[in-house]
Order: C-alpha cells, then structure tokens, then sequence
C-alpha cells in the first residue's frame, strides 16, 4: 500500500517542515488535489466504472435501470496523528438498510446544489453534524449501487471538537474507525449472500465486533483504490 507518509507541508513554503503522519486528516488533505476527484468537476457525468454491477454483472438484468442520484459524506475526523472515520449503524425498522452500517448520506433533492449540498444537508439532519464543522476536500468516483442509485462520496475534515446529536428515527449509534484500517488493502474480504432471489458478491470489512458490508464497503474499497491503491 502506497503511503504519503513523506508528504511535507512544501506547497505551502516549508521544504524543512516534519513528515506528516501518513494517515493524519492534514495527511490527507495533502493528498486531495493529486488523488480525489475535485469540487469543481462534474462528478455525475463521470463512467460508472464502479458500483454492484462490477462484481454481480446480472444485478440489473437485461439493462441499467435509470440512476438516481445520491450522496454520501465520508467524515474525517481529525484527530491528530490518527485519524478516524464516522459511521451510522441504521435502527433496525427501517425500509432499506435496516441494521446496517452506513455513511451518512441520502438521495440530492431537486433544492441541493449538488452532492456536496446533499451530503452535508444529510450529516446534518442523521447525526446533528453542522457544516461548519466540516471542511469538504474532494470526491470519490461514483459508486453505482444496485438499488438503483449513483452515489456520490464527499470528503470532508471534521472538526475534532464537533458535536454528535443522532437521529433517534434513523440511528441506532454512531462510532467512529481508524482510517488506517478503512485505507489498507488487507482490511477488506469478499462475501456473499442471496438478495432477492440472486446471489450478490461484495466487500466487507470486520472491525472488532462491526462489519461493514455491501455498498458502504464498496464505496471505501473504491475510495482507497483512488487515494492509495
């Protein structure tokens, strides 16, 4: 796995400065201009090079069904030298997902300008994560889910003193992981299950007594193909 432990604050005029941790969120935002897919950039026009499809070609039958667009925020935590990840476990009577482990995010409503809008509008009202509290650095490559959706991933950097107030409707608990593990590529395996009659392929990723499955796990493997692989 490629490190950018020897990235140094050099754009910024400091050629003699320490390395930055390898995987501190300043570590990162480093990293974004060279890696993830920029602010500015259409990012729903790009290929559907990843998603369900890739590992389970006959998830959508005879033809792709129309996408509709979603969002979800990948939340950085800074957290000094280590960095963290947010995660929402979803409560378990809801109509999709129930019981899983997401990032959090939902479909662009007509009233977002676009995926950054939608995902922060989403943190918000899930786990009471303001804006303010969130600096977005970057997106990943569209993630094709076989429910249908395109989803987008936004990077941010969260404050470390940000302040968590889940949504009682929708989250069960929110935690926090190491982005160390989420960004190695011996933390994911492939499984597989029967949904709906078929027999679908995934990643997943076990942390402690959590498993991140399905298309969250998706999305962070596409996510660290991108920034490390």
């Amino acid at each position: 796995m490629a490190s950018n432990g020897g990235v140094h604050p050099a754009a910024a005029g400091a050629p003699d400065a320490a390395p930055l941790p390898a995987f501190s969120a300043a570590a990162l935002a480093a990293r974004a201009p060279d890696r993830l897919i920029g602010l500015g950039e259409p990012v729903l026009e790009r290929p559907a090079d990843f998603g369900d499809h890739v590992f389970n070609p006959a998830i959508f039958g005879d033809g792709r069904p129309k996408l509709r667009d979603a969002a979800v925020l990948v939340p950085v935590v800074d957290r000094g030298d280590e960095a963290t990840v947010i995660f929402t476990l979803r409560t378990p009577h809801l109509k999709s997902h129930a019981g899983q482990i997401s990032l959090p995010g939902g479909k662009i409503d007509p009233d977002d300008v676009g995926p950054v809008a939608a995902a922060l509008r989403e943190a918000r009202e899930e786990i009471g994560l303001s804006a303010d509290e969130i600096r977005p650095i970057g997106f990943g490559d569209p993630y094709i889910a076989g429910t249908g959706y395109r989803i987008v991933p936004v990077v941010g950097i969260v404050r470390p003193e940000h302040r968590i107030v889940p949504n009682a409707a929708e989250v069960a608990d929110v935690f926090e992981v190491p982005l160390s593990f989420l960004m190695r590529e011996a933390s994911f395996s492939e499984g597989q299950r029967v949904l709906r009659g078929l027999t679908v392929r995934y990643y997943s990723l076990s942390y402690g007594e959590r498993t991140i499955w399905g298309i969250t796990a998706g999305i962070l493997r596409a996510l660290y193909n991108r920034l490390y692989g």
